[in-house]
């Protein structure tokens, strides 16, 4: 009797510390590994808005005055120019927005900054970079006259007797055609245009900033005939 008593007893007590061993092994859920959020290198950069600056701007006012697209002056700031700018534009094909844009300049034949054209540049080689750098002076802005040198520059015209309208340093379409018989007279480049070269001839002085655009213009000029 005692002996079938320790028998299940024995039984009981192994069956107990089975079912504790199993409880103590049960399995922890895995972790799921978090996703790292992305590094946003692959963001796009948004290349900045082209911008001529103040010389290109009067530049290509020149050029409208040239043209007689535009009668105020060049200035540098756009001002009451865009419609003129728009009437170049069609006229040339362009897309008409009234800005000079970079189509627009390089249809003009003004050179663009070395700003404007870092992006058709980024593939050239190092040597022809060094070989543009090479090429010579920059283009200077276009000559401007100052109201009091027209009004008297109108004054030589009138008692020349080339000239009847009013001495009001203002441009006109009248003073364009006695300036350029001025100039024919003068043996002078008869393009009608207030120049340096008409000022002199007609003994009107020009100030320092007007010699130095003098100098730079003749220095491109020279540079680029040694080119050709």
């Amino acid at each position: 009797m005692y002996s079938k008593l320790s028998t299940l007893f024995g039984i009981i007590l192994l069956a107990a510390t089975a079912a504790f061993s199993q409880g103590g092994n049960s399995a922890t859920p895995a972790t799921t590994p978090k996703t790292q959020p992305s590094s946003g290198s692959d963001t796009k950069v948004k290349t900045p808005a082209f911008r001529p600056s103040k010389n290109q701007i009067m530049e290509g006012q020149q050029v409208l005055i040239n043209e007689k697209l535009y009668s105020g002056k060049a200035t540098g700031i756009y001002g009451d120019s865009r419609d003129a700018i728009k009437a170049y534009q069609k006229a040339h094909g362009l897309e008409v927005n009234g800005k000079f844009d970079r189509a627009t300049l390089e249809k003009m034949g003004i050179s663009l900054t070395e700003t404007k054209t870092a992006d058709k540049t980024k593939s050239k080689s190092t040597d022809s970079k060094t070989a543009s750098k090479a090429d010579g002076p920059k283009r200077p802005a276009p000559f401007q006259a100052t109201d009091e040198q027209i009004m008297a520059l109108q004054k030589v015209l009138k008692d020349a007797r080339l000239y009847d309208g009013a001495t009001d340093g203002k441009r006109s379409d009248a003073l364009k055609a006695s300036i350029k018989k001025y100039q024919e007279a003068n043996k002078l480049s008869a393009t009608g245009g207030i120049n340096a070269a008409t000022l002199e001839k007609a003994g009107i002085a020009l100030t320092d900033a007007q010699k130095t655009q003098v100098a730079a213009q003749a220095a491109y000029d020279a540079a680029h005939a040694r080119s050709n």
